[in-house]
């Protein structure tokens, strides 16, 4: 595994870690398809929650969270409306009463200290 894998999977981890103590149910992880791949799929009560998780070191070129563009939303809920049909509506019959929300968990990571997570709901 390379540095930047190394980071990413550390960021992910931080992030369920997040998401598990805010209540949400962690699903799936890294679901991947022809078309891209979830980094964390939750529930939250009746919601289905797709998490996007960008990590960077702190004093990079840019926040993780400039890195959701439009395009990449787009994306995301392309993936998201697969894993409902593929996953969950497979398996229940229906969506989930809650419905569908696609978040964002952007890990900051400094030269010395703790990360800073920082989650953001209903991005796309």
């Amino acid at each position: 595994m390379n540095m930047r894998n190394a980071i990413g999977r550390y960021g992910e981890d931080l992030a369920a870690r997040r998401l598990r103590e805010s209540g949400m149910a962690i699903l799936e992880r890294n679901w991947r398809c022809r078309e891209g791949e979830l980094d964390i799929v939750a529930r939250q009560a009746d919601a289905l929650v797709v998490c996007e998780v960008k990590t960077r070191r702190l004093g990079g070129f840019e926040h993780p969270f400039a890195a959701v563009t439009p395009r990449k939303a787009e994306r995301l809920r392309r993936l998201a409306s697969r894993w409902l049909c593929e996953r969950w509506i497979s398996r229940y019959g229906r969506p989930p009463h809650g419905g569908v929300r696609i978040d964002l968990v952007g890990v900051l990571l400094p030269a010395a200290g703790a990360p800073l997570v920082q989650h953001v709901r209903g991005i796309a």
